[in-house]
């Protein structure tokens, strides 16, 4: 649901950090591995699929008279050339041209460190601390005669790359390199998909046991460790979870009071695993140590049943908006809202998912880009009364030409949390 960085920022992930250390973790792990059933994991993608890529991104260059893309360490480096790169004050980029194959600049002293994850054929060039990176780049959009055609930027490219190249190049013809970037990374591949239902998987496999193994007076902290044992056992790469107890599962991404496993009150689990760099973004919301009450059962079959509405409105060619808007109006007709003011659903009906937990496009009012075969989504429709609890129910699914398809089958019901 949540936004990994933000998430942990925000509840502080030093809280798992210590009880893995109370707990000892091998423990945990050992235990995990002796009771888990083992999930298949595809192999990462290609070489192959990635030259597929860059020659998709030529030609939707292009078609959009765009004559070079640039591309910033993260999830697009990755996606297009196998480069696994963070972001600081240090530029490290792939030039795309729209002809020709790209290059990576990256300062000197990480050229062996970057050039281990290449896996396209790109010179690498490399700049020292007292050279002006951008400089590498302009004198390359020059060599490719492409400097005074547009330039396509990545949407999470930060301002300081523009303004330097402008420095470089005044006559800089900047644009936004949406068309190419979304137009290749938002329609999933079959090996992207087989990597993202591993992720679904075995994310599903890692809440069910830690559901099974939560004892009252629990911190979500505790929680938390059995479900990086369980996923880690199975191959998973874990990135803390959001554990909310009664009250604080009301607010979407959790609150500061300090929190506890009691019986009878909400626990929701809402966590993301990554295979070989594609994420899955599961939570599932029950009941502890006794029966739900009236009104705790009614509020998880509304949000139940907003989630199969979801589903069904989605089809190839409906505007992504249209979902959101469907569960909306249903909330409404029962009480809550209007829009997104409480007691009701407050934040999007889901979001899009692959590399990136969030990434383009949404499942939100407005958005018109029409649903399309490859792409992948959160299913997320909560509803959350504030003072007292709420319920969240997600799973992801994809597109395909017949229609909508989860990764993993929602629970049918509160009784059933797990399926």
């Amino acid at each position: 649901m949540a936004h990994r960085i933000q998430r942990r920022t925000f509840l502080g992930s030093a809280g798992a950090a210590a009880a893995i250390a109370a707990i000892p973790f091998a423990r945990l792990q050992a235990q995990a591995a002796a009771e888990l059933p083992k999930i298949p994991i595809p192999p990462p993608i290609s070489s192959e699929e990635r030259l597929a890529r860059i020659a998709k991104a030529r030609a939707l260059m292009q078609k959009n008279g765009i004559g070079a893309i640039v591309v910033e360490a993260g999830p697009s480096l990755d996606y297009f050339t196998g480069v696994q790169w963070w972001r600081s004050e240090r530029l490290t980029a792939a030039i795309i041209p729209a002809s020709g194959e790209p290059i990576i600049v990256t300062p000197f002293f990480e050229r062996p460190s970057v050039a281990e994850s290449l896996s396209i054929p790109a010179e690498i060039r490399t700049w020292n601390e007292d050279e002006e990176p951008l400089k590498l780049v302009a004198d390359f959009l020059k060599e490719r005669g492409v400097a005074g055609q547009a330039v396509g930027f990545e949407e999470t490219d930060r301002f300081f790359i523009l303004d330097r190249l402008k420095q470089q190049l005044p006559a800089l013809n900047a644009v936004s390199g949406n068309p190419v970037v979304r137009g290749c990374r938002m329609i999933k591949s079959p090996a992207e998909l087989a990597l993202m239902q591993s992720a679904n998987d075995i994310m599903l496999a890692s809440l069910t046991y830690a559901a099974a193994r939560t004892r009252e007076g629990m911190t979500p902290a505790e929680i938390d460790a059995l479900i990086a044992a369980a996923q880690k056992t199975l191959g998973g790469s874990y990135d803390d979870g959001l554990i909310l107890l009664g009250e604080a599962s009301a607010y979407p991404h959790g609150s500061h009071k300090p929190q506890l496993v009691k019986r009878g009150e909400v626990v929701l689990m809402d966590c993301t695993c990554s295979v070989h760099g594609y994420q899955a973004d599961i939570t599932r919301t029950y009941v502890f140590g006794g029966d739900p009450t009236p009104e705790q059962r009614k509020l998880w079959d509304q949000v139940h049943r907003g989630q199969q509405l979801a589903i069904q409105t989605a089809k190839p060619g409906v505007p992504a908006g249209a979902v959101d808007d469907a569960v909306r109006r249903l909330y409404e007709s029962w009480g809550f809202g209007p829009g997104y003011r409480l007691p009701g659903l407050s934040h999007r009906t889901g979001h899009g998912i692959g590399m990136e937990v969030h990434e383009p496009i949404n499942l939100v009012h407005g958005e018109m880009t029409p649903l399309a075969p490859g792409m992948c989504f959160s299913d997320e429709p909560g509803l959350y009364i504030p003072g007292k609890f709420g319920v969240r129910l997600e799973d992801c699914w994809h597109m395909t030409e017949a229609g909508p398809k989860f990764f993993t089958q929602p629970p049918p019901s509160i009784d059933k949390p797990f399926g």
